[in-house]
């Protein structure tokens, strides 16, 4: 990847699900996040390139919402540490400002500390 992240991302405690919007699908689960990006773990590769509209559940304790819905677009996938799962990082599309400051809290309330 030739360009640099402007924000770090962070692990989070839990992993929470995401899910392909149009079929519904489970595609995997979250690793990282910041508001440019994410990275889910997830059993089959997934296609890298391609423009995903997903839909991720939210924890329930804090938010008034119960998931969040954005377009992303997968950048690259590999064999994750353990190799029954594969990682595939994705470049958030469009993020609203509400959703950003809700990804932002998301992270600073379930977020590892780096």
């Amino acid at each position: 990847m030739s360009e640099k992240r402007k924000l770090a991302r962070r692990h989070l405690i839990y992993y929470l699900r995401v899910f392909d919007r149009e079929n519904n699908k489970l595609i995997g689960h979250l690793i990282n996040i910041s508001p440019q990006g994410i990275m889910i773990m997830s059993e089959e590769p997934l296609e890298i390139n391609k423009h995903f509209k997903l839909r991720m559940d939210l924890p329930v304790d804090i938010f008034d919402k119960t998931e969040i819905e954005f377009n992303a677009e997968s950048r690259w996938c590999k064999k994750d540490i353990n190799p029954e799962f594969y990682d595939t990082g994705f470049a958030i599309i469009d993020l609203s400002y509400t959703d950003g400051r809700l990804i932002e809290k998301l992270i600073d309330d379930y977020g590892f500390r780096s």
